[in-house]
């Protein structure tokens, strides 16, 4: 697997094993993206209301995907060891999929920097997906958030990921 780094190389501890944040000062600032998503599960009646507009708090995806984009700019101050980055692009698009019943979100980070973008698109997706909890929950308390993970992250020394279909 692409993404298994040897037990004796982690850059987040020092040679004390105490935790540190990485030294990127050495590295080329270069273009990263990540790509992320989260899915989350409803109850087919929750999914209706939402897509007719008829949430208790006003409007669900909009909130959320502002929320997602607010949560990206913010991930330096939410994970301790994030370094903070300036971040270029930031999309964070909320999909209706009738079948799940729910939604989809995906966000897009990118950057020109000496480090990657993966957690802050991590972080967009999860806030994303919490505020769409927090927007519908008057309708539904059984909503599941799930499957978040890294689709695809491109740029810096450690090459390009895609997830595994």
């Amino acid at each position: 697997m692409q993404d298994i780094i040897p037990d004796n190389f982690l850059t987040h501890l020092d040679s004390q094993g105490e935790a540190q944040m990485v030294d990127v000062s050495a590295k080329i600032a270069t273009i990263r993206q990540a790509v992320a998503v989260a899915r989350v599960r409803m109850l087919p009646e929750t999914f209706a209301a939402i897509q007719a507009g008829n949430a208790p708090k006003g409007d669900v995806l909009a909130t959320a995907r502002l929320a997602g984009i607010m949560a990206a700019k913010q991930t330096a101050t939410l994970i301790p060891l994030c370094h903070p980055l300036p971040l270029q692009k930031i999309t964070v698009e909320v999909t209706p999929h009738p079948q799940l019943p729910g939604y989809e979100i995906h966000a897009t980070v990118k950057t020109k920097a000496e480090t990657g973008v993966e957690m802050e698109a991590l972080t967009a997706v999860s806030v994303a997906a919490l505020t769409l909890y927090d927007m519908a929950k008057g309708l539904e308390k059984s909503i599941q958030i799930e499957a978040i993970h890294l689709v695809s992250k491109t740029g810096g020394k450690s090459g390009d990921y895609s997830a595994p279909a």
